[in-house]
């Protein structure tokens, strides 16, 4: 019997690739910020575009929460960043992108590096984390907050790429607290449990990074440095932690896969040219004051 979470998997991919889309586009019509403001989320939330990549991005959470009921981490987590092809495709089809050939060539061996992974993945439910797992969780969100209230600081693709990485590092701590929550046996289990209030904080702050992140540059050099950093640490503790498996004999096609997928990625944060550019207003420095602010373009 075919696994829903193959379903799952495929509509999530399409819905984070919208939502890269309609994200980057809010993105770039608000000011670049150079302080770690969560007022920045408000601030988009202004743009009716942005809400509604929200609205997909949340589509995409909820489809990937679904996914990873049964399917791993490492695949899970891998085929995110296949979101980046939908991204790249709408980019150029409907806001007129160039994209140069490098990254296309990138974008071709990012999916080969997924279809790899799609062939050697089995599906299995999740072991539990312990309280260690819990406290390790929460200390990776203070240490991801601090790194983020620094690396705003940064400017251009340093910045795209560190706020990025931050960013992937943050979804890819609610990736491991999601894992072993969907499979909760109860709706009060579900929402008793500390990972669903785990997975919510580190959902906010990645979200905040991300968008950080894609005002500073190219939307595909933010994607992919946040799918880069996410993916490794996920699939490391799925596999050791939460009993991820592998078909027997494919473990060399999961490597091979894993490997072709991040290379990939972080090739894209090296080739990946600007589709943005901003001007940064002499304000900037000073802490937003709040919702009704107006919203200048960049």
């Amino acid at each position: 019997m075919v696994s829903s979470g193959w379903c799952f998997l495929a509509a999530m991919i399409v819905a984070y690739g919208v939502a890269n889309l309609l994200q980057s586009v809010a993105a770039a019509r608000t000011t670049v910020h150079h302080t770690f403001d969560p007022a920045l989320l408000l601030r988009l939330a202004g743009h009716r575009t942005y809400l509604i990549g929200l609205g997909c991005q949340v589509a995409g959470f909820v489809l990937a929460f679904l996914a990873r009921r049964d399917l791993p981490l490492f695949l899970v987590q891998a085929s995110v960043a296949a979101g980046l092809g939908v991204t790249a495709v709408l980019g150029v089809v409907v806001l007129k992108w160039r994209l140069p050939a490098a990254e296309v060539a990138l974008l071709v061996l990012l999916f080969a590096g997924i279809s790899a992974l799609v062939l050697s993945a089995r599906p299995a439910p999740s072991k539990q984390l312990g309280t260690a797992g819990l406290v390790a969780l929460g200390a990776a969100l203070a240490v991801i907050g601090v790194l983020g209230f620094f690396a705003v600081r940064l400017h251009g693709s340093p910045g795209s790429v560190a706020l990025g990485s931050l960013a992937g590092m943050a979804f890819s701590a609610a990736a491991v607290a999601a894992r072993p929550l969907a499979s909760a046996p109860s709706v009060e289990a579900f929402a008793r449990d500390p990972l669903l209030y785990l997975l919510i904080a580190h959902s906010l702050v990645g979200q905040l990074l991300l968008g950080l992140a894609m005002q500073r540059g190219s939307t595909t050099a933010a994607v992919a440095a946040m799918d880069a950093a996410g993916a490794v640490p996920a699939a490391i503790v799925g596999l050791l932690l939460l009993d991820d498996k592998i078909w027997p004999g494919r473990e060399w096609l999961a490597a091979a896969g894993f490997l072709v997928t991040l290379a990939a990625v972080i090739g894209l944060t090296r080739y990946a040219e600007p589709q943005h550019h901003h001007k940064v207003a002499p304000e900037l420095d000073r802490p937003m004051v709040g919702v009704g602010s107006p919203v200048r373009p960049g």
